[in-house]
């Protein structure tokens, strides 16, 4: 994560569109449905109404 959190832009992904689940899913793992369910219970564990969540946070999440 490093520098990132440190750049307004970067340190947030912004709900999950498209583009952002690509960046999410270059952490590391496996791409598959439940990849995507994990992101899909994160979001919720989150709030869906929150559209900026931290990256680190979020890959945290996923790792665990």
């Amino acid at each position: 994560m490093g520098p990132s959190i440190y750049k307004r832009d970067a340190e947030t992904v912004f709900g999950f569109d498209v583009k952002e689940l690509a960046t999410v899913k270059k952490l590391g793992l496996a791409d598959t449905d439940a990849l995507d369910t994990a992101i899909d219970k994160v979001t919720v564990t989150i709030g869906k109404s929150e559209r900026s969540k931290y990256r680190a946070i979020v890959y945290y999440m996923l790792a665990v």
